[in-house]
């Protein structure tokens, strides 16, 4: 999930009007990716089986709850969705950065920063966390006690934050760049360098962000069990795509730094009037990246060099593409923000800050019923995200929380 909007960035929002609608309006979808992507695991093809709370290896973290009713469209797209949604939202919370750090300097920004991502972090490890996790515990065979939850969870090798991940590692990124702003003051115009002319050539961008993170994704990807994640206390972060993350968060800061609206997010780029081709773009990495996942799973699996290799170029190319696609589909066609819209825009980060309770308990709610996971996942994504923008409209209306969210 990205920051929420600070002050500075809704004024921003506001003097450039238009040019900005498609921003705010990707911002949105990616949140309604994430609660999707969430809302249909239960239903994945390949679930596994619950077993106890405490069993290693612990995979609950990722399926809170296992539905027998499942869908195989569930499995396709969560793995489409998982090669680019979490790098996206890095880099759309990059791109207001260099305003931040202009208008209120290294101090100021760093500590607008810890109050809207250091706070809802505590709050969605420490409480929202355990809350959507204890339907894993009831389906594993737990009593439904409390307390008998509770010594468990204070005795797992780690503290399960569930999304909440996010907003710790976002707020270790800022606080990296704000330092090395404050060390070396010209470091952000540098960064915007980088992306200067994207607006006419945007491919030439997209190939040296496509290079950078390929760089800093192999050397862990290859030196790192797959899937691994590591985890101290309730900093969690899926280890080998670290590096990767941080380079989409300094090329959000290298975009940001010409302006949001300008340069590859100006919508009369040619970003936007190529939306077309930027759309075809992601049909072969994706085939490569689903043929990388299908032998590797095979009874006889080439070595892993080969694997990672062809597997980390697909699925740096798979990200940005599919990336890319959607600014590019959202700068052609956005072109204003309605009610809804506006709503969906402003209630977004609490929204992705509370999904993960209703998911998790809407679907052990359906686990009598016999749908199908087809209407399952629908019905759950349905019901978390109406619950979740409800909920967050009314926190808002409560002065400190307002401010956070």
């Amino acid at each position: 999930m990205h920051a929420p909007l600070s002050a500075t960035e809704r004024s921003t929002l506001a003097r450039n009007g238009e040019r900005n609608a498609p921003i705010g309006a990707l911002r949105a979808f990616v949140t309604l990716l994430v609660i999707a992507h969430h809302a249909v695991l239960t239903y994945h093809p390949y679930t596994p089986v619950p077993k106890a709370f405490d069993a290693q290896p612990i995979l609950w973290t990722a399926f809170p709850v296992v539905d027998p009713q499942r869908f195989g469209g569930f499995g396709i797209f969560t793995l489409i969705n998982d090669l680019f949604f979490m790098s996206l939202m890095f880099f759309i919370s990059g791109l207001f950065v260099a305003d931040g750090l202009r208008a209120k300097g290294a101090g100021g920004f760093l500590k607008g920063r810890a109050l809207r991502l250091g706070i809802p972090f505590a709050i969605g490890a420490g409480l929202l966390s355990p809350l959507a996790y204890y339907p894993a515990w009831l389906q594993s065979g737990g009593a439904p006690s409390f307390a008998a939850f509770a010594q468990t969870w204070t005795h797992l090798p780690f503290w399960p934050s569930g999304p909440a991940w996010f907003l710790w590692v976002l707020l270790a990124f800022g606080a990296v760049v704000t330092a090395v702003h404050a060390l070396f003051p010209g470091v952000i115009e540098e960064l915007g360098r980088l992306a200067q002319g994207a607006e006419r050539k945007p491919a030439r961008f997209f190939w040296g962000l496509v290079a950078a993170s390929l760089l800093a994704y192999l050397p862990l990807a290859m030196t790192t069990p797959f899937g691994h994640w590591t985890m101290v206390g309730p900093f969690l972060v899926q280890t080998a795509r670290v590096g990767h993350y941080f380079v989409w968060f300094l090329a959000g800061i290298a975009v940001g730094a010409a302006g949001v609206g300008q340069g590859l997010t100006d919508p009369q780029g040619k970003l936007a009037k190529r939306w077309w081709a930027w759309q075809l773009a992601p049909v072969l990495p994706i085939v490569g990246a689903v043929a990388t996942m299908i032998i590797a799973f095979s009874p006889n699996p080439p070595p892993r060099v080969a694997l990672d290799l062809f597997g980390g170029a697909a699925f740096a190319l798979a990200c940005a593409t599919l990336s890319f696609a959607a600014l590019a589909f959202f700068l052609r066609f956005i072109r204003e923000t309605g009610r809804v819209s506006a709503s969906l825009q402003a209630n977004a980060y609490g929204m992705y800050l509370l999904h993960y309770v209703f998911v998790s308990w809407l679907a052990w709610m359906l686990l009598p019923q016999n749908w199908g996971g087809l209407a399952k996942g629908v019905t759950v994504l349905a019901g978390a995200t109406a619950l979740s923008w409800l909920t967050t409209m009314v926190l808002r209306r409560m002065p400190l929380l307002g401010r956070i969210l």
